[in-house]
């Protein structure tokens, strides 16, 4: 306890500084909380995978899930149905930051979900009704909702910010909702204070909620005062949620997201770099870095070795979404080309590959994680590994061997994005050991090793696809600085010891 006093203390020092146009902040992983069970016990870590495979399937079921091509119809005054976004954040897949809220003499701190794959910042605001939220995750101890911030105040209907919450709605249709007159919507008369924009339904893959669209003081950092304050931030104020007790910092491509408000105070680019746990509590003591408006040419300068970029695909349906092309898997010295919507957008928005912060494993369409997984079975038998066939259903994960960290013979494996972006993942992003009890109340426990790479399906089936046909998850993101370079239109990766980078970019 001790230690993580003063590991706490550190923390809000380090949250502090702001140097050369940049702000750093620490993510925290919640999954430390998923590995300690019930009076601190560990938990197995079969269990956790299993959670985390489950969660990554649903997740990225939701990104394909059909949705209206339009919005529907406006109904009379009452929350609008915002266009469905992806599953939110989850024990095993999330990672968390602090803001505050409220006037500088009088900040409230508040701990949300990092989210690459929406674009709405939202927190619960009392009094707050939270329908089916027994037992969901509220990481770092998250206490009761705070009413609306005092300094803060309703959004107008005619604003751009209200259309952009409702799925780029007229103004006119939403403050004709927000029972403005009609005299007044001709005139653009509709003020906040009588007319202001109507509550918006957002949903998740399993939860949703009906929010008030709000603007004022966020600030960034903990401390008083924060390291940076913006004054006008719009956000969403949740009085009723279904299974969403913790707000969500949309990080998505928009002008709601977190980084779309800061810019261009602080540049259109945003970084970070996931310290690599490997399921392991002891390796998520330390904050992954999260770096807002650094510029990823000075990061390649400053570090050894520099970032591959792909640029990001436009995706016209679900903008929000940073979209790459895969063009090809390497297993050993094989290479397998990827299905062809896994490199493009079409105009109803399937297609491409997204980068996501929330989704655990990476999941790819049913063909060409088929191959993929049968090269590296042929490799894995070629050196003599056998199959783990209870490890694989206890994970939900395939194939699975038994496999020592001693054991040599695994194959590499690297991902191939346009624009002749290679990133050669390590072992650990990839294949993991750990140990699995071989039979439920069995005391022996094997030495094991699964492939983290999932089945996405197929996007296209009978009933048509919507959404992104692959997703790129957090786990193989560990130990990767990656660029949001928005501004450039393009997504960089590059090797980096992310507990190192923290504590270089702390001490400037």
């Amino acid at each position: 306890m001790r230690l993580l006093c003063c590991l706490a203390a550190l923390l809000v020092l380090a949250l502090q500084h702001q140097c050369h146009g940049l702000l750093l902040l620490p993510l925290t992983n919640t999954l430390l909380s998923s590995l300690r069970g019930a009076n601190d016990s560990a938990t197995p870590v079969h269990h956790v995978l299993r959670s985390s495979s489950l969660r990554s399937a649903a997740r990225h079921g939701r990104h394909c899930a059909r949705r209206s091509p339009q919005p529907p119809p406006l109904p009379a005054p009452g929350p609008r149905r915002h266009r469905q976004l992806s599953l939110a954040l989850s024990p095993g897949s999330d990672y968390t930051l602090s803001l505050s809220v409220g006037p500088a003499s009088a900040e409230a701190p508040v701990s949300l979900f990092l989210d690459t794959g929406s674009d709405l910042v939202w927190f619960p605001c009392a009094p707050f009704t939270c329908m089916l939220c027994e037992g969901e995750p509220t990481p770092g101890g998250h206490s009761s909702p705070l009413p609306p911030p005092p300094d803060s105040r309703r959004v107008p209907c005619a604003s751009p910010l209200c259309s952009a919450a409702h799925a780029s709605a007229p103004p006119s249709d939403l403050c004709a909702a927000a029972g403005c007159p009609l005299e007044d919507i001709e005139t653009g008369s509709c003020g906040a204070s009588s007319h202001a924009c109507p509550p918006l339904y957002y949903a998740y893959g399993d939860g949703s909620l009906v929010a008030h669209l709000r603007r004022g003081r966020v600030g960034l950092g903990l401390g008083a005062p924060a390291s940076v304050a913006v004054d006008n931030f719009t956000f969403a104020c949740a009085h009723t949620a279904l299974g969403e007790p913790v707000g969500v910092a949309g990080f998505g491509r928009g002008p709601l997201s977190l980084p779309g408000q800061l810019s261009p105070q602080l540049s259109g680019r945003f970084s970070y770099c996931l310290v690599s746990h490997s399921f392991r509590a002891d390796r998520l003591i330390r904050p992954s870095p999260l770096i807002l408006g650094r510029s990823p040419d000075a990061a390649a300068a400053a570090e050894t070795g520099g970032f591959v970029y792909t640029p990001l695909l436009h995706n016209p349906k679900h903008p929000y979404f940073y979209s790459v092309a895969l063009e090809a898997v390497s297993v050993g010295a094989t290479r397998i080309p990827a299905r062809p919507e896994l490199a493009r957008v079409d105009r109803a928005g399937n297609g491409g590959m997204v980068v996501d912060s929330g989704t655990t494993f990476t999941m790819l369409p049913n063909e060409t994680y088929a191959r993929v997984a049968e090269a590296f079975a042929r490799a894995m038998a070629a050196a003599g590994f056998a199959r783990a066939e209870r490890a694989e259903e206890q994970t939900g994960l395939t194939p699975c061997y038994h496999y020592a960290a001693s054991d040599r013979g695994v194959p590499a494996l690297a991902l191939h994005f346009r624009g002749n972006a290679t990133v050669a993942l390590p072992r650990r992003n990839y294949f993991m050991g750990f140990k699995s009890e071989e039979a439920a109340g069995a005391e022996r426990k094997d030495d094991v090793g699964c492939l983290m790479l999932m089945n996405g399906g197929d996007a296209s089936g009978e009933e048509g696809g919507d959404g992104p046909a692959g997703t790129l998850g957090n786990f193989q993101q560990q130990g990767f600085e990656v660029v949001y370079d928005v501004d450039a239109g393009r997504v960089g990766f590059a090797r980096r010891r992310c507990t190192d980078l923290w504590d270089s970019l702390s001490r400037r």
